[in-house]
């Protein structure tokens, strides 16, 4: 089984983590690529996402209903923070030791590689798929890696969250209109909740 990981906090899940999603399992054949929401990134100690888990989970599944080859999986969420890569990796193994695993990731995140905890053990079992938009990336030759090459995917996650927040429209084509509508939803039932109390 030709298997992707893609790790991310997806807060929330928009058009361009489908995207590259999409061109990493065309290009490279893969019978499935699964969509691990993080519980918390090593790099960003303290961040607090605009969703809660639950919520981002449920966003990723209406995202991915129609692609068979897509699945959720919540394995990082249920691991004590932050979410290591290598942990993930472990587990998935001891499920499914047969499978060929590959980890998704973009540009950024391959030149902050050498930050990664137990590099080398990622390093050791499985390869690394780099969706290039247009940089001049290095290889490592410590790590397998296949570069893939795509558009720019004109997406701001942090102004995103921040039209979500404030109840205002997002940009045509940055998110699917079912989980806009849920992400609308999700945020209003927030500001109801910490609405103060009237006492008469």
């Amino acid at each position: 089984m030709r298997t992707c990981l893609f790790g991310g906090t997806f807060d929330p899940v928009h058009t361009g983590h489908l995207a590259i999603a999409r061109a990493a399992a065309d290009q490279l054949a893969l019978d499935r690529v699964v969509f691990l929401p993080a519980a918390q990134s090593p790099f960003k100690t303290g961040d607090q996402t605009l969703f809660a888990p639950q919520q981002r989970v449920d966003m990723l599944r209406a995202a991915l209903a129609n692609w068979p080859q897509a699945e959720v999986s919540e394995l990082d969420l249920h691991m004590e923070p932050p979410s290591w890569s290598w942990r993930v990796v472990e587990a998935w193994l001891a499920k499914y030791p047969a499978d060929e695993l590959h980890w998704l990731l973009g540009a950024d995140e391959w030149e902050q590689l050498h930050r990664w905890a137990r590099l080398s053990y990622l390093a050791e079992h499985l390869t690394f798929v780099v969706y290039n938009r247009g940089q001049q990336l290095q290889p490592r030759p410590e790590v397998n890696a296949v570069f893939l090459s795509g558009p720019v995917y004109e997406v701001s996650a942090t102004e995103l969250r921040r039209r979500l927040k404030r109840h205002l429209p997002v940009p045509v084509g940055w998110m699917s209109p079912e989980v806009e509508t849920m992400a609308h939803a999700m945020c209003a039932e927030r500001s109801n909740e910490t609405k103060p109390t009237q006492h008469g």
